[in-house]
């Protein structure tokens, strides 16, 4: 074809080429998004882990609204997470955790219970007896460490009440008596695992977000690109239309009139 011979022409089919390359790429990128998408909430559903939304569709925490408020200022004020309510979020009609914002909100559950808790510490009087000697007790086991509520007393075998208050895990003195115990039970491994398992849980389903945007945005330019490859196609076939023949045909030289000669 002649006009696969023009610069433009060959442009053309170059685009549209590229236009099929870029939506086969967008379909593979869909794909994989939705295989993965498959997977997560085969996972969600497995695990059956949801929240609870009481009649008007409000978030409940242990059967208050005003505990998942507490929970909601954790995670959009103190961790700054971009919380998406109703569809695709925290949607009272798809309570199953399954989407970043819900496993998010769990999480942020946990840790908010964590934070809020208090401790009971069993003290025995061999542990009475090492703090003594490391210097932990004053010698005749007067308590001068951080836990304020029992700051000058003797400390004797028995169970003392810790509370976290608000602190993370490196907010705890491990060297102290009540205060290292405290830190193990309440940032236990439990805690630490189901904080990890779900972050892992709301990085994934980010990441599937991103991948679909990315199958989105490859299609978009396959059309771009496709389209561009059509016009340039026309505009060439018009061009070869109005070409002018390089000869001019004999008909337009008959009847032509004569010039005189000076």
């Amino acid at each position: 074809m002649s006009i696969l011979k023009k610069p433009l022409g060959l442009l053309g089919v170059f685009l549209i080429i590229v236009g099929f390359g870029y939506f086969v790429g967008a379909g593979v990128a869909y794909s994989k998004t939705q295989g993965g998408y498959h997977s997560l909430q085969a996972f969600s559903e497995t695990q059956n882990v949801e929240l609870t939304y009481d009649d008007q569709g409000q978030l409940t925490d242990r059967g208050t609204t005003e505990g998942a408020q507490a929970i909601l200022d954790l995670l959009e004020n103190d961790w700054d997470f971009p919380v998406v309510m109703g569809n695709g979020g925290l949607d009272a009609n798809d309570p199953l955790v399954n989407n970043s914002s819900e496993y998010m909100y769990q999480m942020a559950t946990i840790v908010y219970h964590t934070l809020t808790g208090t401790q009971t510490v069993d003290v025995t009087a061999d542990q009475i007896a090492a703090a003594t000697e490391s210097g932990a007790l004053d010698a005749d086991g007067t308590y001068n460490g951080v836990v304020t509520a029992y700051q000058g007393q003797v400390i004797t075998p028995g169970s003392y009440d810790v509370p976290v208050d608000g602190r993370y895990w490196t907010g705890f003195d491990r060297t102290d008596l009540l205060d290292g115990p405290a830190r193990e039970q309440a940032w236990s491994g439990t805690t630490h695992a189901l904080v990890a398992e779900l972050g892992v849980g709301a990085g994934t389903h980010s990441s599937l977000m991103l991948a679909l945007g990315i199958a989105g945005l490859l299609a978009g330019l396959g059309v771009v690109t496709m389209v561009m490859g059509v016009a340039f196609l026309w505009e060439t076939k018009r061009r070869h239309g109005l070409a002018v023949p390089d000869t001019i045909p004999e008909s337009m030289l008959k009847d032509q009139p004569e010039v005189a000669k000076v």
